[in-house]
């Protein structure tokens, strides 16, 4: 019983954070700091899929480069939008617990997408089981649930070996007169 829930929770684990988001197109990031609590703690992964900047609006939650062409991002939330001096579209964003915007405006350019779903703590997982790390957990991890497979079959072949030694074993039932 408790494998199969092992191996529940590593398969959901497995679909929230790598499957669906390939699914749709869409990037997984990881919250670092508490500039979104309460809507989302240090630690949670965003789901992040590429959107439209004309199609975002007010209270819409965006992933953002912080520079364009860098890989640091933000996630906060779209209080404003707004035409910059060159007619170019911008947003202004704010952390939910900030208590004001962002200092500069987000531009098309730095715009990651929009956040699709949300799961509390399986940011620090997917940050803690990175790169080489990622390759060996997914190998042991692997290895495991094999194991674990084998181990289940071979124990359901002994229980089938031994109920059939159980019927042998029996005596026949005398003939009622």
């Amino acid at each position: 019983m408790l494998g199969a829930v092992a191996l529940a929770a590593a398969v959901g684990l497995a679909l929230v954070g790598v499957v669906v988001p390939l699914v749709l197109g869409a990037t997984p990031y990881t919250v670092l700091t508490g500039s979104m609590r309460p809507t989302y703690a240090p630690g949670t992964m965003v789901v992040v899929r590429p959107v439209d900047a004309a199609r975002i609006s007010p209270g819409d939650v965006v992933t953002y480069q912080i520079a364009s062409g860098r890989p640091e991002v933000v996630t906060h939330r779209v209080v404003a939008v707004g035409v910059g001096a060159d007619g170019e579209r911008t947003l202004t964003t704010r952390g939910d617990a900030n208590s004001s915007p962002d200092p500069e405006p987000v531009r098309p350019v730095q715009l990651r997408g929009t956040v699709v779903y949300a799961v509390p703590v399986l940011g620090w997982v997917s940050t803690a089981v990175s790169g080489d790390t990622r390759r060996t957990v997914a190998v042991v991890a692997a290895a495991g649930l094999l194991g674990w497979g084998a181990w289940q079959v071979v124990a359901g072949l002994r229980e089938r070996a031994r109920s059939r030694g159980r019927t042998r074993a029996r005596p026949a039932p005398e003939p009622v007169p």
